[in-house]
């Protein structure tokens, strides 16, 4: 089982990007997504997350600039980026948690260029 994600590619600093993450039909139970990033050489973070009750949390890095949403009946989760800076550049992936387990999309990368 595997998320599909997309949205990802090059634009310049200042530009928005969108990304999405849908997750198959035969997940269910889903209490938590997210968007994590790794950038070349670092560690993968958490950039947000949305949870089943609503909440959201943000990395501080990406507050005000970046929104996440979902729409339940498709299973999707949306990032939009604006504001983009050259440290977002990164592959990011989907992440769904659910009671049947937790699941990865394959990543999609992101370059922001100066």
């Amino acid at each position: 089982v595997q998320l599909q994600a997309s949205g990802g590619g090059l634009v310049q600093a200042g530009g928005s990007l969108r990304l999405s993450c849908a997750a198959p039909g035969s997940i269910s139970g889903i209490y938590l997504t997210g968007w994590y990033r790794q950038a070349p050489e670092k560690e993968r973070e958490l950039v947000s997350s949305i949870a089943v009750s609503g909440k959201i949390v943000y990395a501080d890095s990406v507050k005000g600039r970046f929104t996440i949403s979902r729409d339940n009946a498709k299973k999707t989760v949306f990032l939009q980026m604006e504001g983009l800076k050259v440290e977002d550049t990164g592959v990011y992936f989907c992440n769904v948690k659910s009671l049947s387990g937790n699941y990865w999309g394959q990543g999609t990368l992101v370059t922001v260029s100066s």
